[in-house]
Protein backbone atom coordinates (compact mmCIF):
# COMPACT_ATOMS: atom_id res chain seq x y z
CA UNK A 1 0.00 0.00 0.00
CA UNK A 2 1.39 3.35 -0.96
CA UNK A 3 1.42 6.38 1.29
CA UNK A 4 -1.34 7.99 -0.76
CA UNK A 5 -3.53 4.89 -0.44
CA UNK A 6 -2.89 4.79 3.32
CA UNK A 7 -3.89 8.43 3.67
CA UNK A 8 -7.07 7.76 1.69
CA UNK A 9 -7.97 4.85 4.00
CA UNK A 10 -7.32 7.00 7.08
CA UNK A 11 -9.48 9.77 5.62
CA UNK A 12 -12.33 7.32 4.93
CA UNK A 13 -12.11 5.94 8.46
CA UNK A 14 -12.21 9.47 9.84
CA UNK A 15 -15.32 10.28 7.80
CA UNK A 16 -17.05 7.09 8.98
CA UNK A 17 -16.22 7.88 12.63
CA UNK A 18 -17.59 11.40 12.20
CA UNK A 19 -20.80 10.00 10.71
CA UNK A 20 -21.23 7.32 13.38
CA UNK A 21 -20.33 9.43 16.43
CA UNK A 22 -23.67 11.30 16.68
CA UNK A 23 -25.54 8.00 16.42
CA UNK A 24 -23.38 6.47 19.14
CA UNK A 25 -23.87 9.49 21.42
CA UNK A 26 -27.62 9.43 20.77
CA UNK A 27 -27.77 5.75 21.70
CA UNK A 28 -25.78 6.42 24.89
CA UNK A 29 -28.09 9.25 25.92
CA UNK A 30 -31.15 7.12 25.23
CA UNK A 31 -29.72 4.31 27.34
CA UNK A 32 -29.03 6.74 30.20
CA UNK A 33 -32.56 8.07 30.03
CA UNK A 34 -33.95 4.53 30.09
CA UNK A 35 -31.94 3.77 33.25
CA UNK A 36 -33.18 7.00 34.85
CA UNK A 37 -36.80 6.19 34.01
CA UNK A 38 -36.28 2.74 35.52
CA UNK A 39 -34.98 4.34 38.73
CA UNK A 40 -38.09 6.49 38.97
CA UNK A 41 -40.35 3.49 38.41
CA UNK A 42 -38.68 1.76 41.36
CA UNK A 43 -39.02 4.88 43.50
CA UNK A 44 -42.66 5.02 42.45
CA UNK A 45 -43.28 1.48 43.66
CA UNK A 46 -41.72 2.38 47.00
CA UNK A 47 -43.83 5.55 47.17
CA UNK A 48 -47.05 3.64 46.51
CA UNK A 49 -46.11 1.10 49.21
CA UNK A 50 -45.40 3.94 51.66
CA UNK A 51 -48.76 5.54 50.90
CA UNK A 52 -50.48 2.17 51.28
CA UNK A 53 -48.91 1.74 54.73
CA UNK A 54 -49.30 5.32 56.00
CA UNK A 55 -52.22 6.68 53.93
CA UNK A 56 -50.02 9.75 53.51
CA UNK A 57 -47.00 11.02 51.61
CA UNK A 58 -43.50 11.24 53.15
CA UNK A 59 -42.35 14.47 54.72
CA UNK A 60 -39.80 16.21 52.52
CA UNK A 61 -37.16 15.82 55.23
CA UNK A 62 -35.51 12.44 54.58
CA UNK A 63 -38.11 11.41 52.00
CA UNK A 64 -35.46 9.26 50.34
CA UNK A 65 -34.84 7.43 53.62
CA UNK A 66 -38.55 6.71 53.91
CA UNK A 67 -38.72 5.20 50.43
CA UNK A 68 -35.52 3.21 50.86
CA UNK A 69 -37.01 1.68 54.01
CA UNK A 70 -39.90 0.44 51.87
CA UNK A 71 -37.43 -1.11 49.44
CA UNK A 72 -35.25 -3.06 51.87
CA UNK A 73 -37.30 -3.04 55.11
CA UNK A 74 -34.42 -1.45 57.04
CA UNK A 75 -34.33 1.59 59.29
CA UNK A 76 -32.51 4.39 57.48
CA UNK A 77 -33.31 7.19 59.92
CA UNK A 78 -29.64 8.07 60.41
CA UNK A 79 -28.25 6.62 57.21
CA UNK A 80 -27.42 8.20 53.86
CA UNK A 81 -25.09 5.52 52.53
CA UNK A 82 -27.88 3.98 50.47
CA UNK A 83 -27.80 7.04 48.18
CA UNK A 84 -24.77 5.52 46.47
CA UNK A 85 -27.03 2.76 45.13
CA UNK A 86 -27.96 2.95 41.47
CA UNK A 87 -31.67 3.59 42.10
CA UNK A 88 -30.74 7.05 43.44
CA UNK A 89 -28.16 7.88 40.76
CA UNK A 90 -29.06 9.19 37.32
CA UNK A 91 -26.28 8.14 34.93
CA UNK A 92 -26.66 11.39 32.98
CA UNK A 93 -26.43 13.77 35.94
CA UNK A 94 -23.41 15.98 36.49
CA UNK A 95 -20.96 15.17 39.30
CA UNK A 96 -18.47 17.91 40.14
CA UNK A 97 -15.17 17.18 41.85
CA UNK A 98 -16.52 17.82 45.34
CA UNK A 99 -19.55 15.57 44.98
CA UNK A 100 -20.04 13.16 47.89
CA UNK A 101 -22.88 10.63 47.58
CA UNK A 102 -22.98 9.76 51.29
CA UNK A 103 -22.44 11.33 54.66
CA UNK A 104 -23.33 14.76 56.01
CA UNK A 105 -21.89 16.79 53.13
CA UNK A 106 -24.31 15.69 50.44
CA UNK A 107 -23.90 18.22 47.65
CA UNK A 108 -26.09 16.90 44.87
CA UNK A 109 -29.31 14.92 44.85
CA UNK A 110 -29.95 13.33 41.47
CA UNK A 111 -33.69 13.21 42.20
CA UNK A 112 -35.95 15.75 43.84
CA UNK A 113 -39.26 15.57 45.69
CA UNK A 114 -42.13 17.94 44.92
CA UNK A 115 -42.21 19.26 48.45
CA UNK A 116 -43.65 22.75 47.90
CA UNK A 117 -45.51 22.74 44.59
CA UNK A 118 -45.71 26.39 43.56
CA UNK A 119 -45.75 27.52 47.19
CA UNK A 120 -43.12 29.87 48.48
CA UNK A 121 -40.85 28.37 51.12
CA UNK A 122 -42.25 30.78 53.70
CA UNK A 123 -45.91 29.92 53.04
CA UNK A 124 -47.78 28.44 55.98
CA UNK A 125 -49.50 25.88 53.79
CA UNK A 126 -47.63 24.02 51.06
CA UNK A 127 -49.17 23.08 47.73
CA UNK A 128 -46.77 20.15 47.37
CA UNK A 129 -46.38 16.78 49.05
CA UNK A 130 -43.84 17.48 51.78
CA UNK A 131 -46.11 18.51 54.65
CA UNK A 132 -46.65 21.94 56.18
CA UNK A 133 -43.14 22.45 57.55
CA UNK A 134 -41.67 25.88 56.87
CA UNK A 135 -37.95 25.29 56.58
CA UNK A 136 -37.12 28.99 57.00
CA UNK A 137 -38.78 29.18 60.41
CA UNK A 138 -38.20 27.42 63.70
CA UNK A 139 -41.30 25.24 63.79
CA UNK A 140 -42.14 21.57 64.16
CA UNK A 141 -43.28 19.37 61.32
CA UNK A 142 -46.93 19.82 60.51
CA UNK A 143 -49.27 17.01 59.50
CA UNK A 144 -48.26 15.01 56.44
CA UNK A 145 -50.18 15.29 53.19
CA UNK A 146 -52.86 12.62 53.20
CA UNK A 147 -53.47 10.51 50.13
CA UNK A 148 -56.98 11.93 49.75
CA UNK A 149 -55.62 15.49 49.66
CA UNK A 150 -54.11 14.95 46.20
CA UNK A 151 -56.94 15.82 43.83
CA UNK A 152 -55.62 14.09 40.69
CA UNK A 153 -52.72 11.66 41.40
CA UNK A 154 -52.22 11.00 37.68
CA UNK A 155 -51.63 14.75 37.14
CA UNK A 156 -49.54 15.49 40.25
CA UNK A 157 -45.73 15.52 40.10
CA UNK A 158 -44.17 13.51 42.92
CA UNK A 159 -40.49 12.95 42.11
CA UNK A 160 -38.28 13.88 39.18
CA UNK A 161 -34.79 14.67 37.98
CA UNK A 162 -33.21 16.96 40.55
CA UNK A 163 -33.82 20.33 38.94
CA UNK A 164 -35.61 23.49 40.00
CA UNK A 165 -35.99 27.07 38.89
CA UNK A 166 -37.98 29.12 36.41
CA UNK A 167 -37.93 31.96 33.90
CA UNK A 168 -35.29 30.15 31.88
CA UNK A 169 -32.83 29.73 34.77
CA UNK A 170 -32.45 26.25 36.24
CA UNK A 171 -30.32 24.57 38.85
CA UNK A 172 -29.54 20.95 39.57
CA UNK A 173 -28.80 19.06 42.74
CA UNK A 174 -29.17 20.71 46.13
CA UNK A 175 -28.94 24.46 45.62
CA UNK A 176 -28.32 25.58 49.20
CA UNK A 177 -25.61 23.10 50.08
CA UNK A 178 -24.04 23.67 46.69
CA UNK A 179 -23.61 27.37 47.38
CA UNK A 180 -22.59 26.90 50.99
CA UNK A 181 -19.85 24.43 50.07
CA UNK A 182 -17.36 26.94 48.71
CA UNK A 183 -17.42 25.59 45.16
CA UNK A 184 -16.13 27.52 42.21
CA UNK A 185 -19.07 29.74 41.10
CA UNK A 186 -18.76 28.27 37.61
CA UNK A 187 -20.15 25.01 39.03
CA UNK A 188 -23.57 26.58 39.46
CA UNK A 189 -23.26 29.34 36.85
CA UNK A 190 -23.44 26.63 34.19
CA UNK A 191 -26.28 24.70 35.86
CA UNK A 192 -28.93 25.68 33.30
CA UNK A 193 -26.78 24.33 30.49
CA UNK A 194 -26.23 21.12 32.44
CA UNK A 195 -29.94 20.68 33.02
CA UNK A 196 -30.74 21.01 29.32
CA UNK A 197 -27.94 18.61 28.38
CA UNK A 198 -28.91 15.95 30.93
CA UNK A 199 -31.79 14.40 28.97
CA UNK A 200 -31.68 16.52 25.83
CA UNK A 201 -33.96 19.28 27.07
CA UNK A 202 -36.31 16.99 28.97
CA UNK A 203 -36.75 15.76 32.53
CA UNK A 204 -37.98 12.38 33.72
CA UNK A 205 -40.89 12.82 36.12
CA UNK A 206 -42.75 10.37 38.36
CA UNK A 207 -46.40 11.16 39.08
CA UNK A 208 -48.32 10.24 42.20
CA UNK A 209 -50.13 7.35 40.51
CA UNK A 210 -46.79 5.73 39.63
CA UNK A 211 -46.42 6.48 35.92
CA UNK A 212 -43.40 8.29 34.47
CA UNK A 213 -43.34 10.95 31.74
CA UNK A 214 -40.53 12.93 30.11
CA UNK A 215 -41.86 16.46 29.48
CA UNK A 216 -39.63 19.23 28.17
CA UNK A 217 -37.93 21.55 30.62
CA UNK A 218 -39.66 24.46 28.94
CA UNK A 219 -43.05 22.91 29.71
CA UNK A 220 -42.08 22.24 33.33
CA UNK A 221 -40.30 25.47 34.20
CA UNK A 222 -41.31 28.15 31.68
CA UNK A 223 -44.85 27.34 30.53
CA UNK A 224 -47.42 29.31 32.54
CA UNK A 225 -50.48 27.60 31.09
CA UNK A 226 -52.92 25.83 33.40
CA UNK A 227 -51.91 22.50 31.86
CA UNK A 228 -48.38 22.98 33.15
CA UNK A 229 -48.99 24.72 36.47
CA UNK A 230 -51.67 22.40 37.87
CA UNK A 231 -49.24 19.48 37.78
CA UNK A 232 -47.21 21.02 40.58
CA UNK A 233 -50.06 21.54 43.05
CA UNK A 234 -51.98 18.89 44.94
CA UNK A 235 -55.29 20.77 44.63
CA UNK A 236 -54.89 20.71 40.82
CA UNK A 237 -55.23 24.49 40.55
CA UNK A 238 -52.80 26.72 38.69
CA UNK A 239 -52.02 29.20 41.53
CA UNK A 240 -50.60 31.64 39.04
CA UNK A 241 -50.40 34.21 41.84
CA UNK A 242 -47.44 32.23 43.22
CA UNK A 243 -45.29 32.78 40.15
CA UNK A 244 -42.27 35.02 40.42
CA UNK A 245 -42.67 38.33 38.55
Amino acid sequence: MTLVELLVVIAIIGILVALLLPTILQAKRKAQQTVCIGNLHQQGLALREFIGDKNAYPFFLLWQNALQAQIDSKNHANDRAFLSQSIWLCPASYKHNGWIPTGGNLIFNDYGYNQYGLSHQTDKDSLGLGGTYNRLAVSPLGPPVREMQVAFPSEMIAIGDGMWGGNGVLDDGNWNLERMSGLDPSEYATATKRCYARHQGKANVLFCDGHVESPTLKFLFEDTSDASLVRWNRDHLSHREKLSP
